[in-house]
């Protein structure tokens, strides 16, 4: 039996995600508003599409902490939510 097995010939390299790792929010720094969104998931019977403020603005936090890489939220999906928001406009 010459035909032996030999699984060191070739080696797995793992490969990264394609957003990459990040961290959790051990200290709880966004927690208020993963808790907001999790009550409006409730509220909402889990339709997702009506919490879609409250997922952005837990997004951002996390963002400004550096728990996650920096984004623009037009690309993570709510560039319909920032074209939404209402200009400021100077009062006469």
């Amino acid at each position: 039996m010459s035909t032996a097995m030999n699984f060191s010939s070739k080696s797995f390299k793992p490969r990264p995600p394609d957003k990459g790792a990040f961290p959790l929010d051990h200290f709880g720094e966004c927690s208020a508003f993963k808790e907001r969104f999790m009550q409006c998931l409730r509220d909402s019977g889990y339709e997702s599409g009506a919490c879609r403020q409250h997922s952005m603005a837990y997004l951002q936090c996390r963002m400004e902490r550096q728990l996650m890489a920096n984004e623009p939220l037009e690309k993570l999906g709510f560039k319909d939510l920032i074209d939404e928001k209402p200009e400021a406009k100077p009062e006469k």
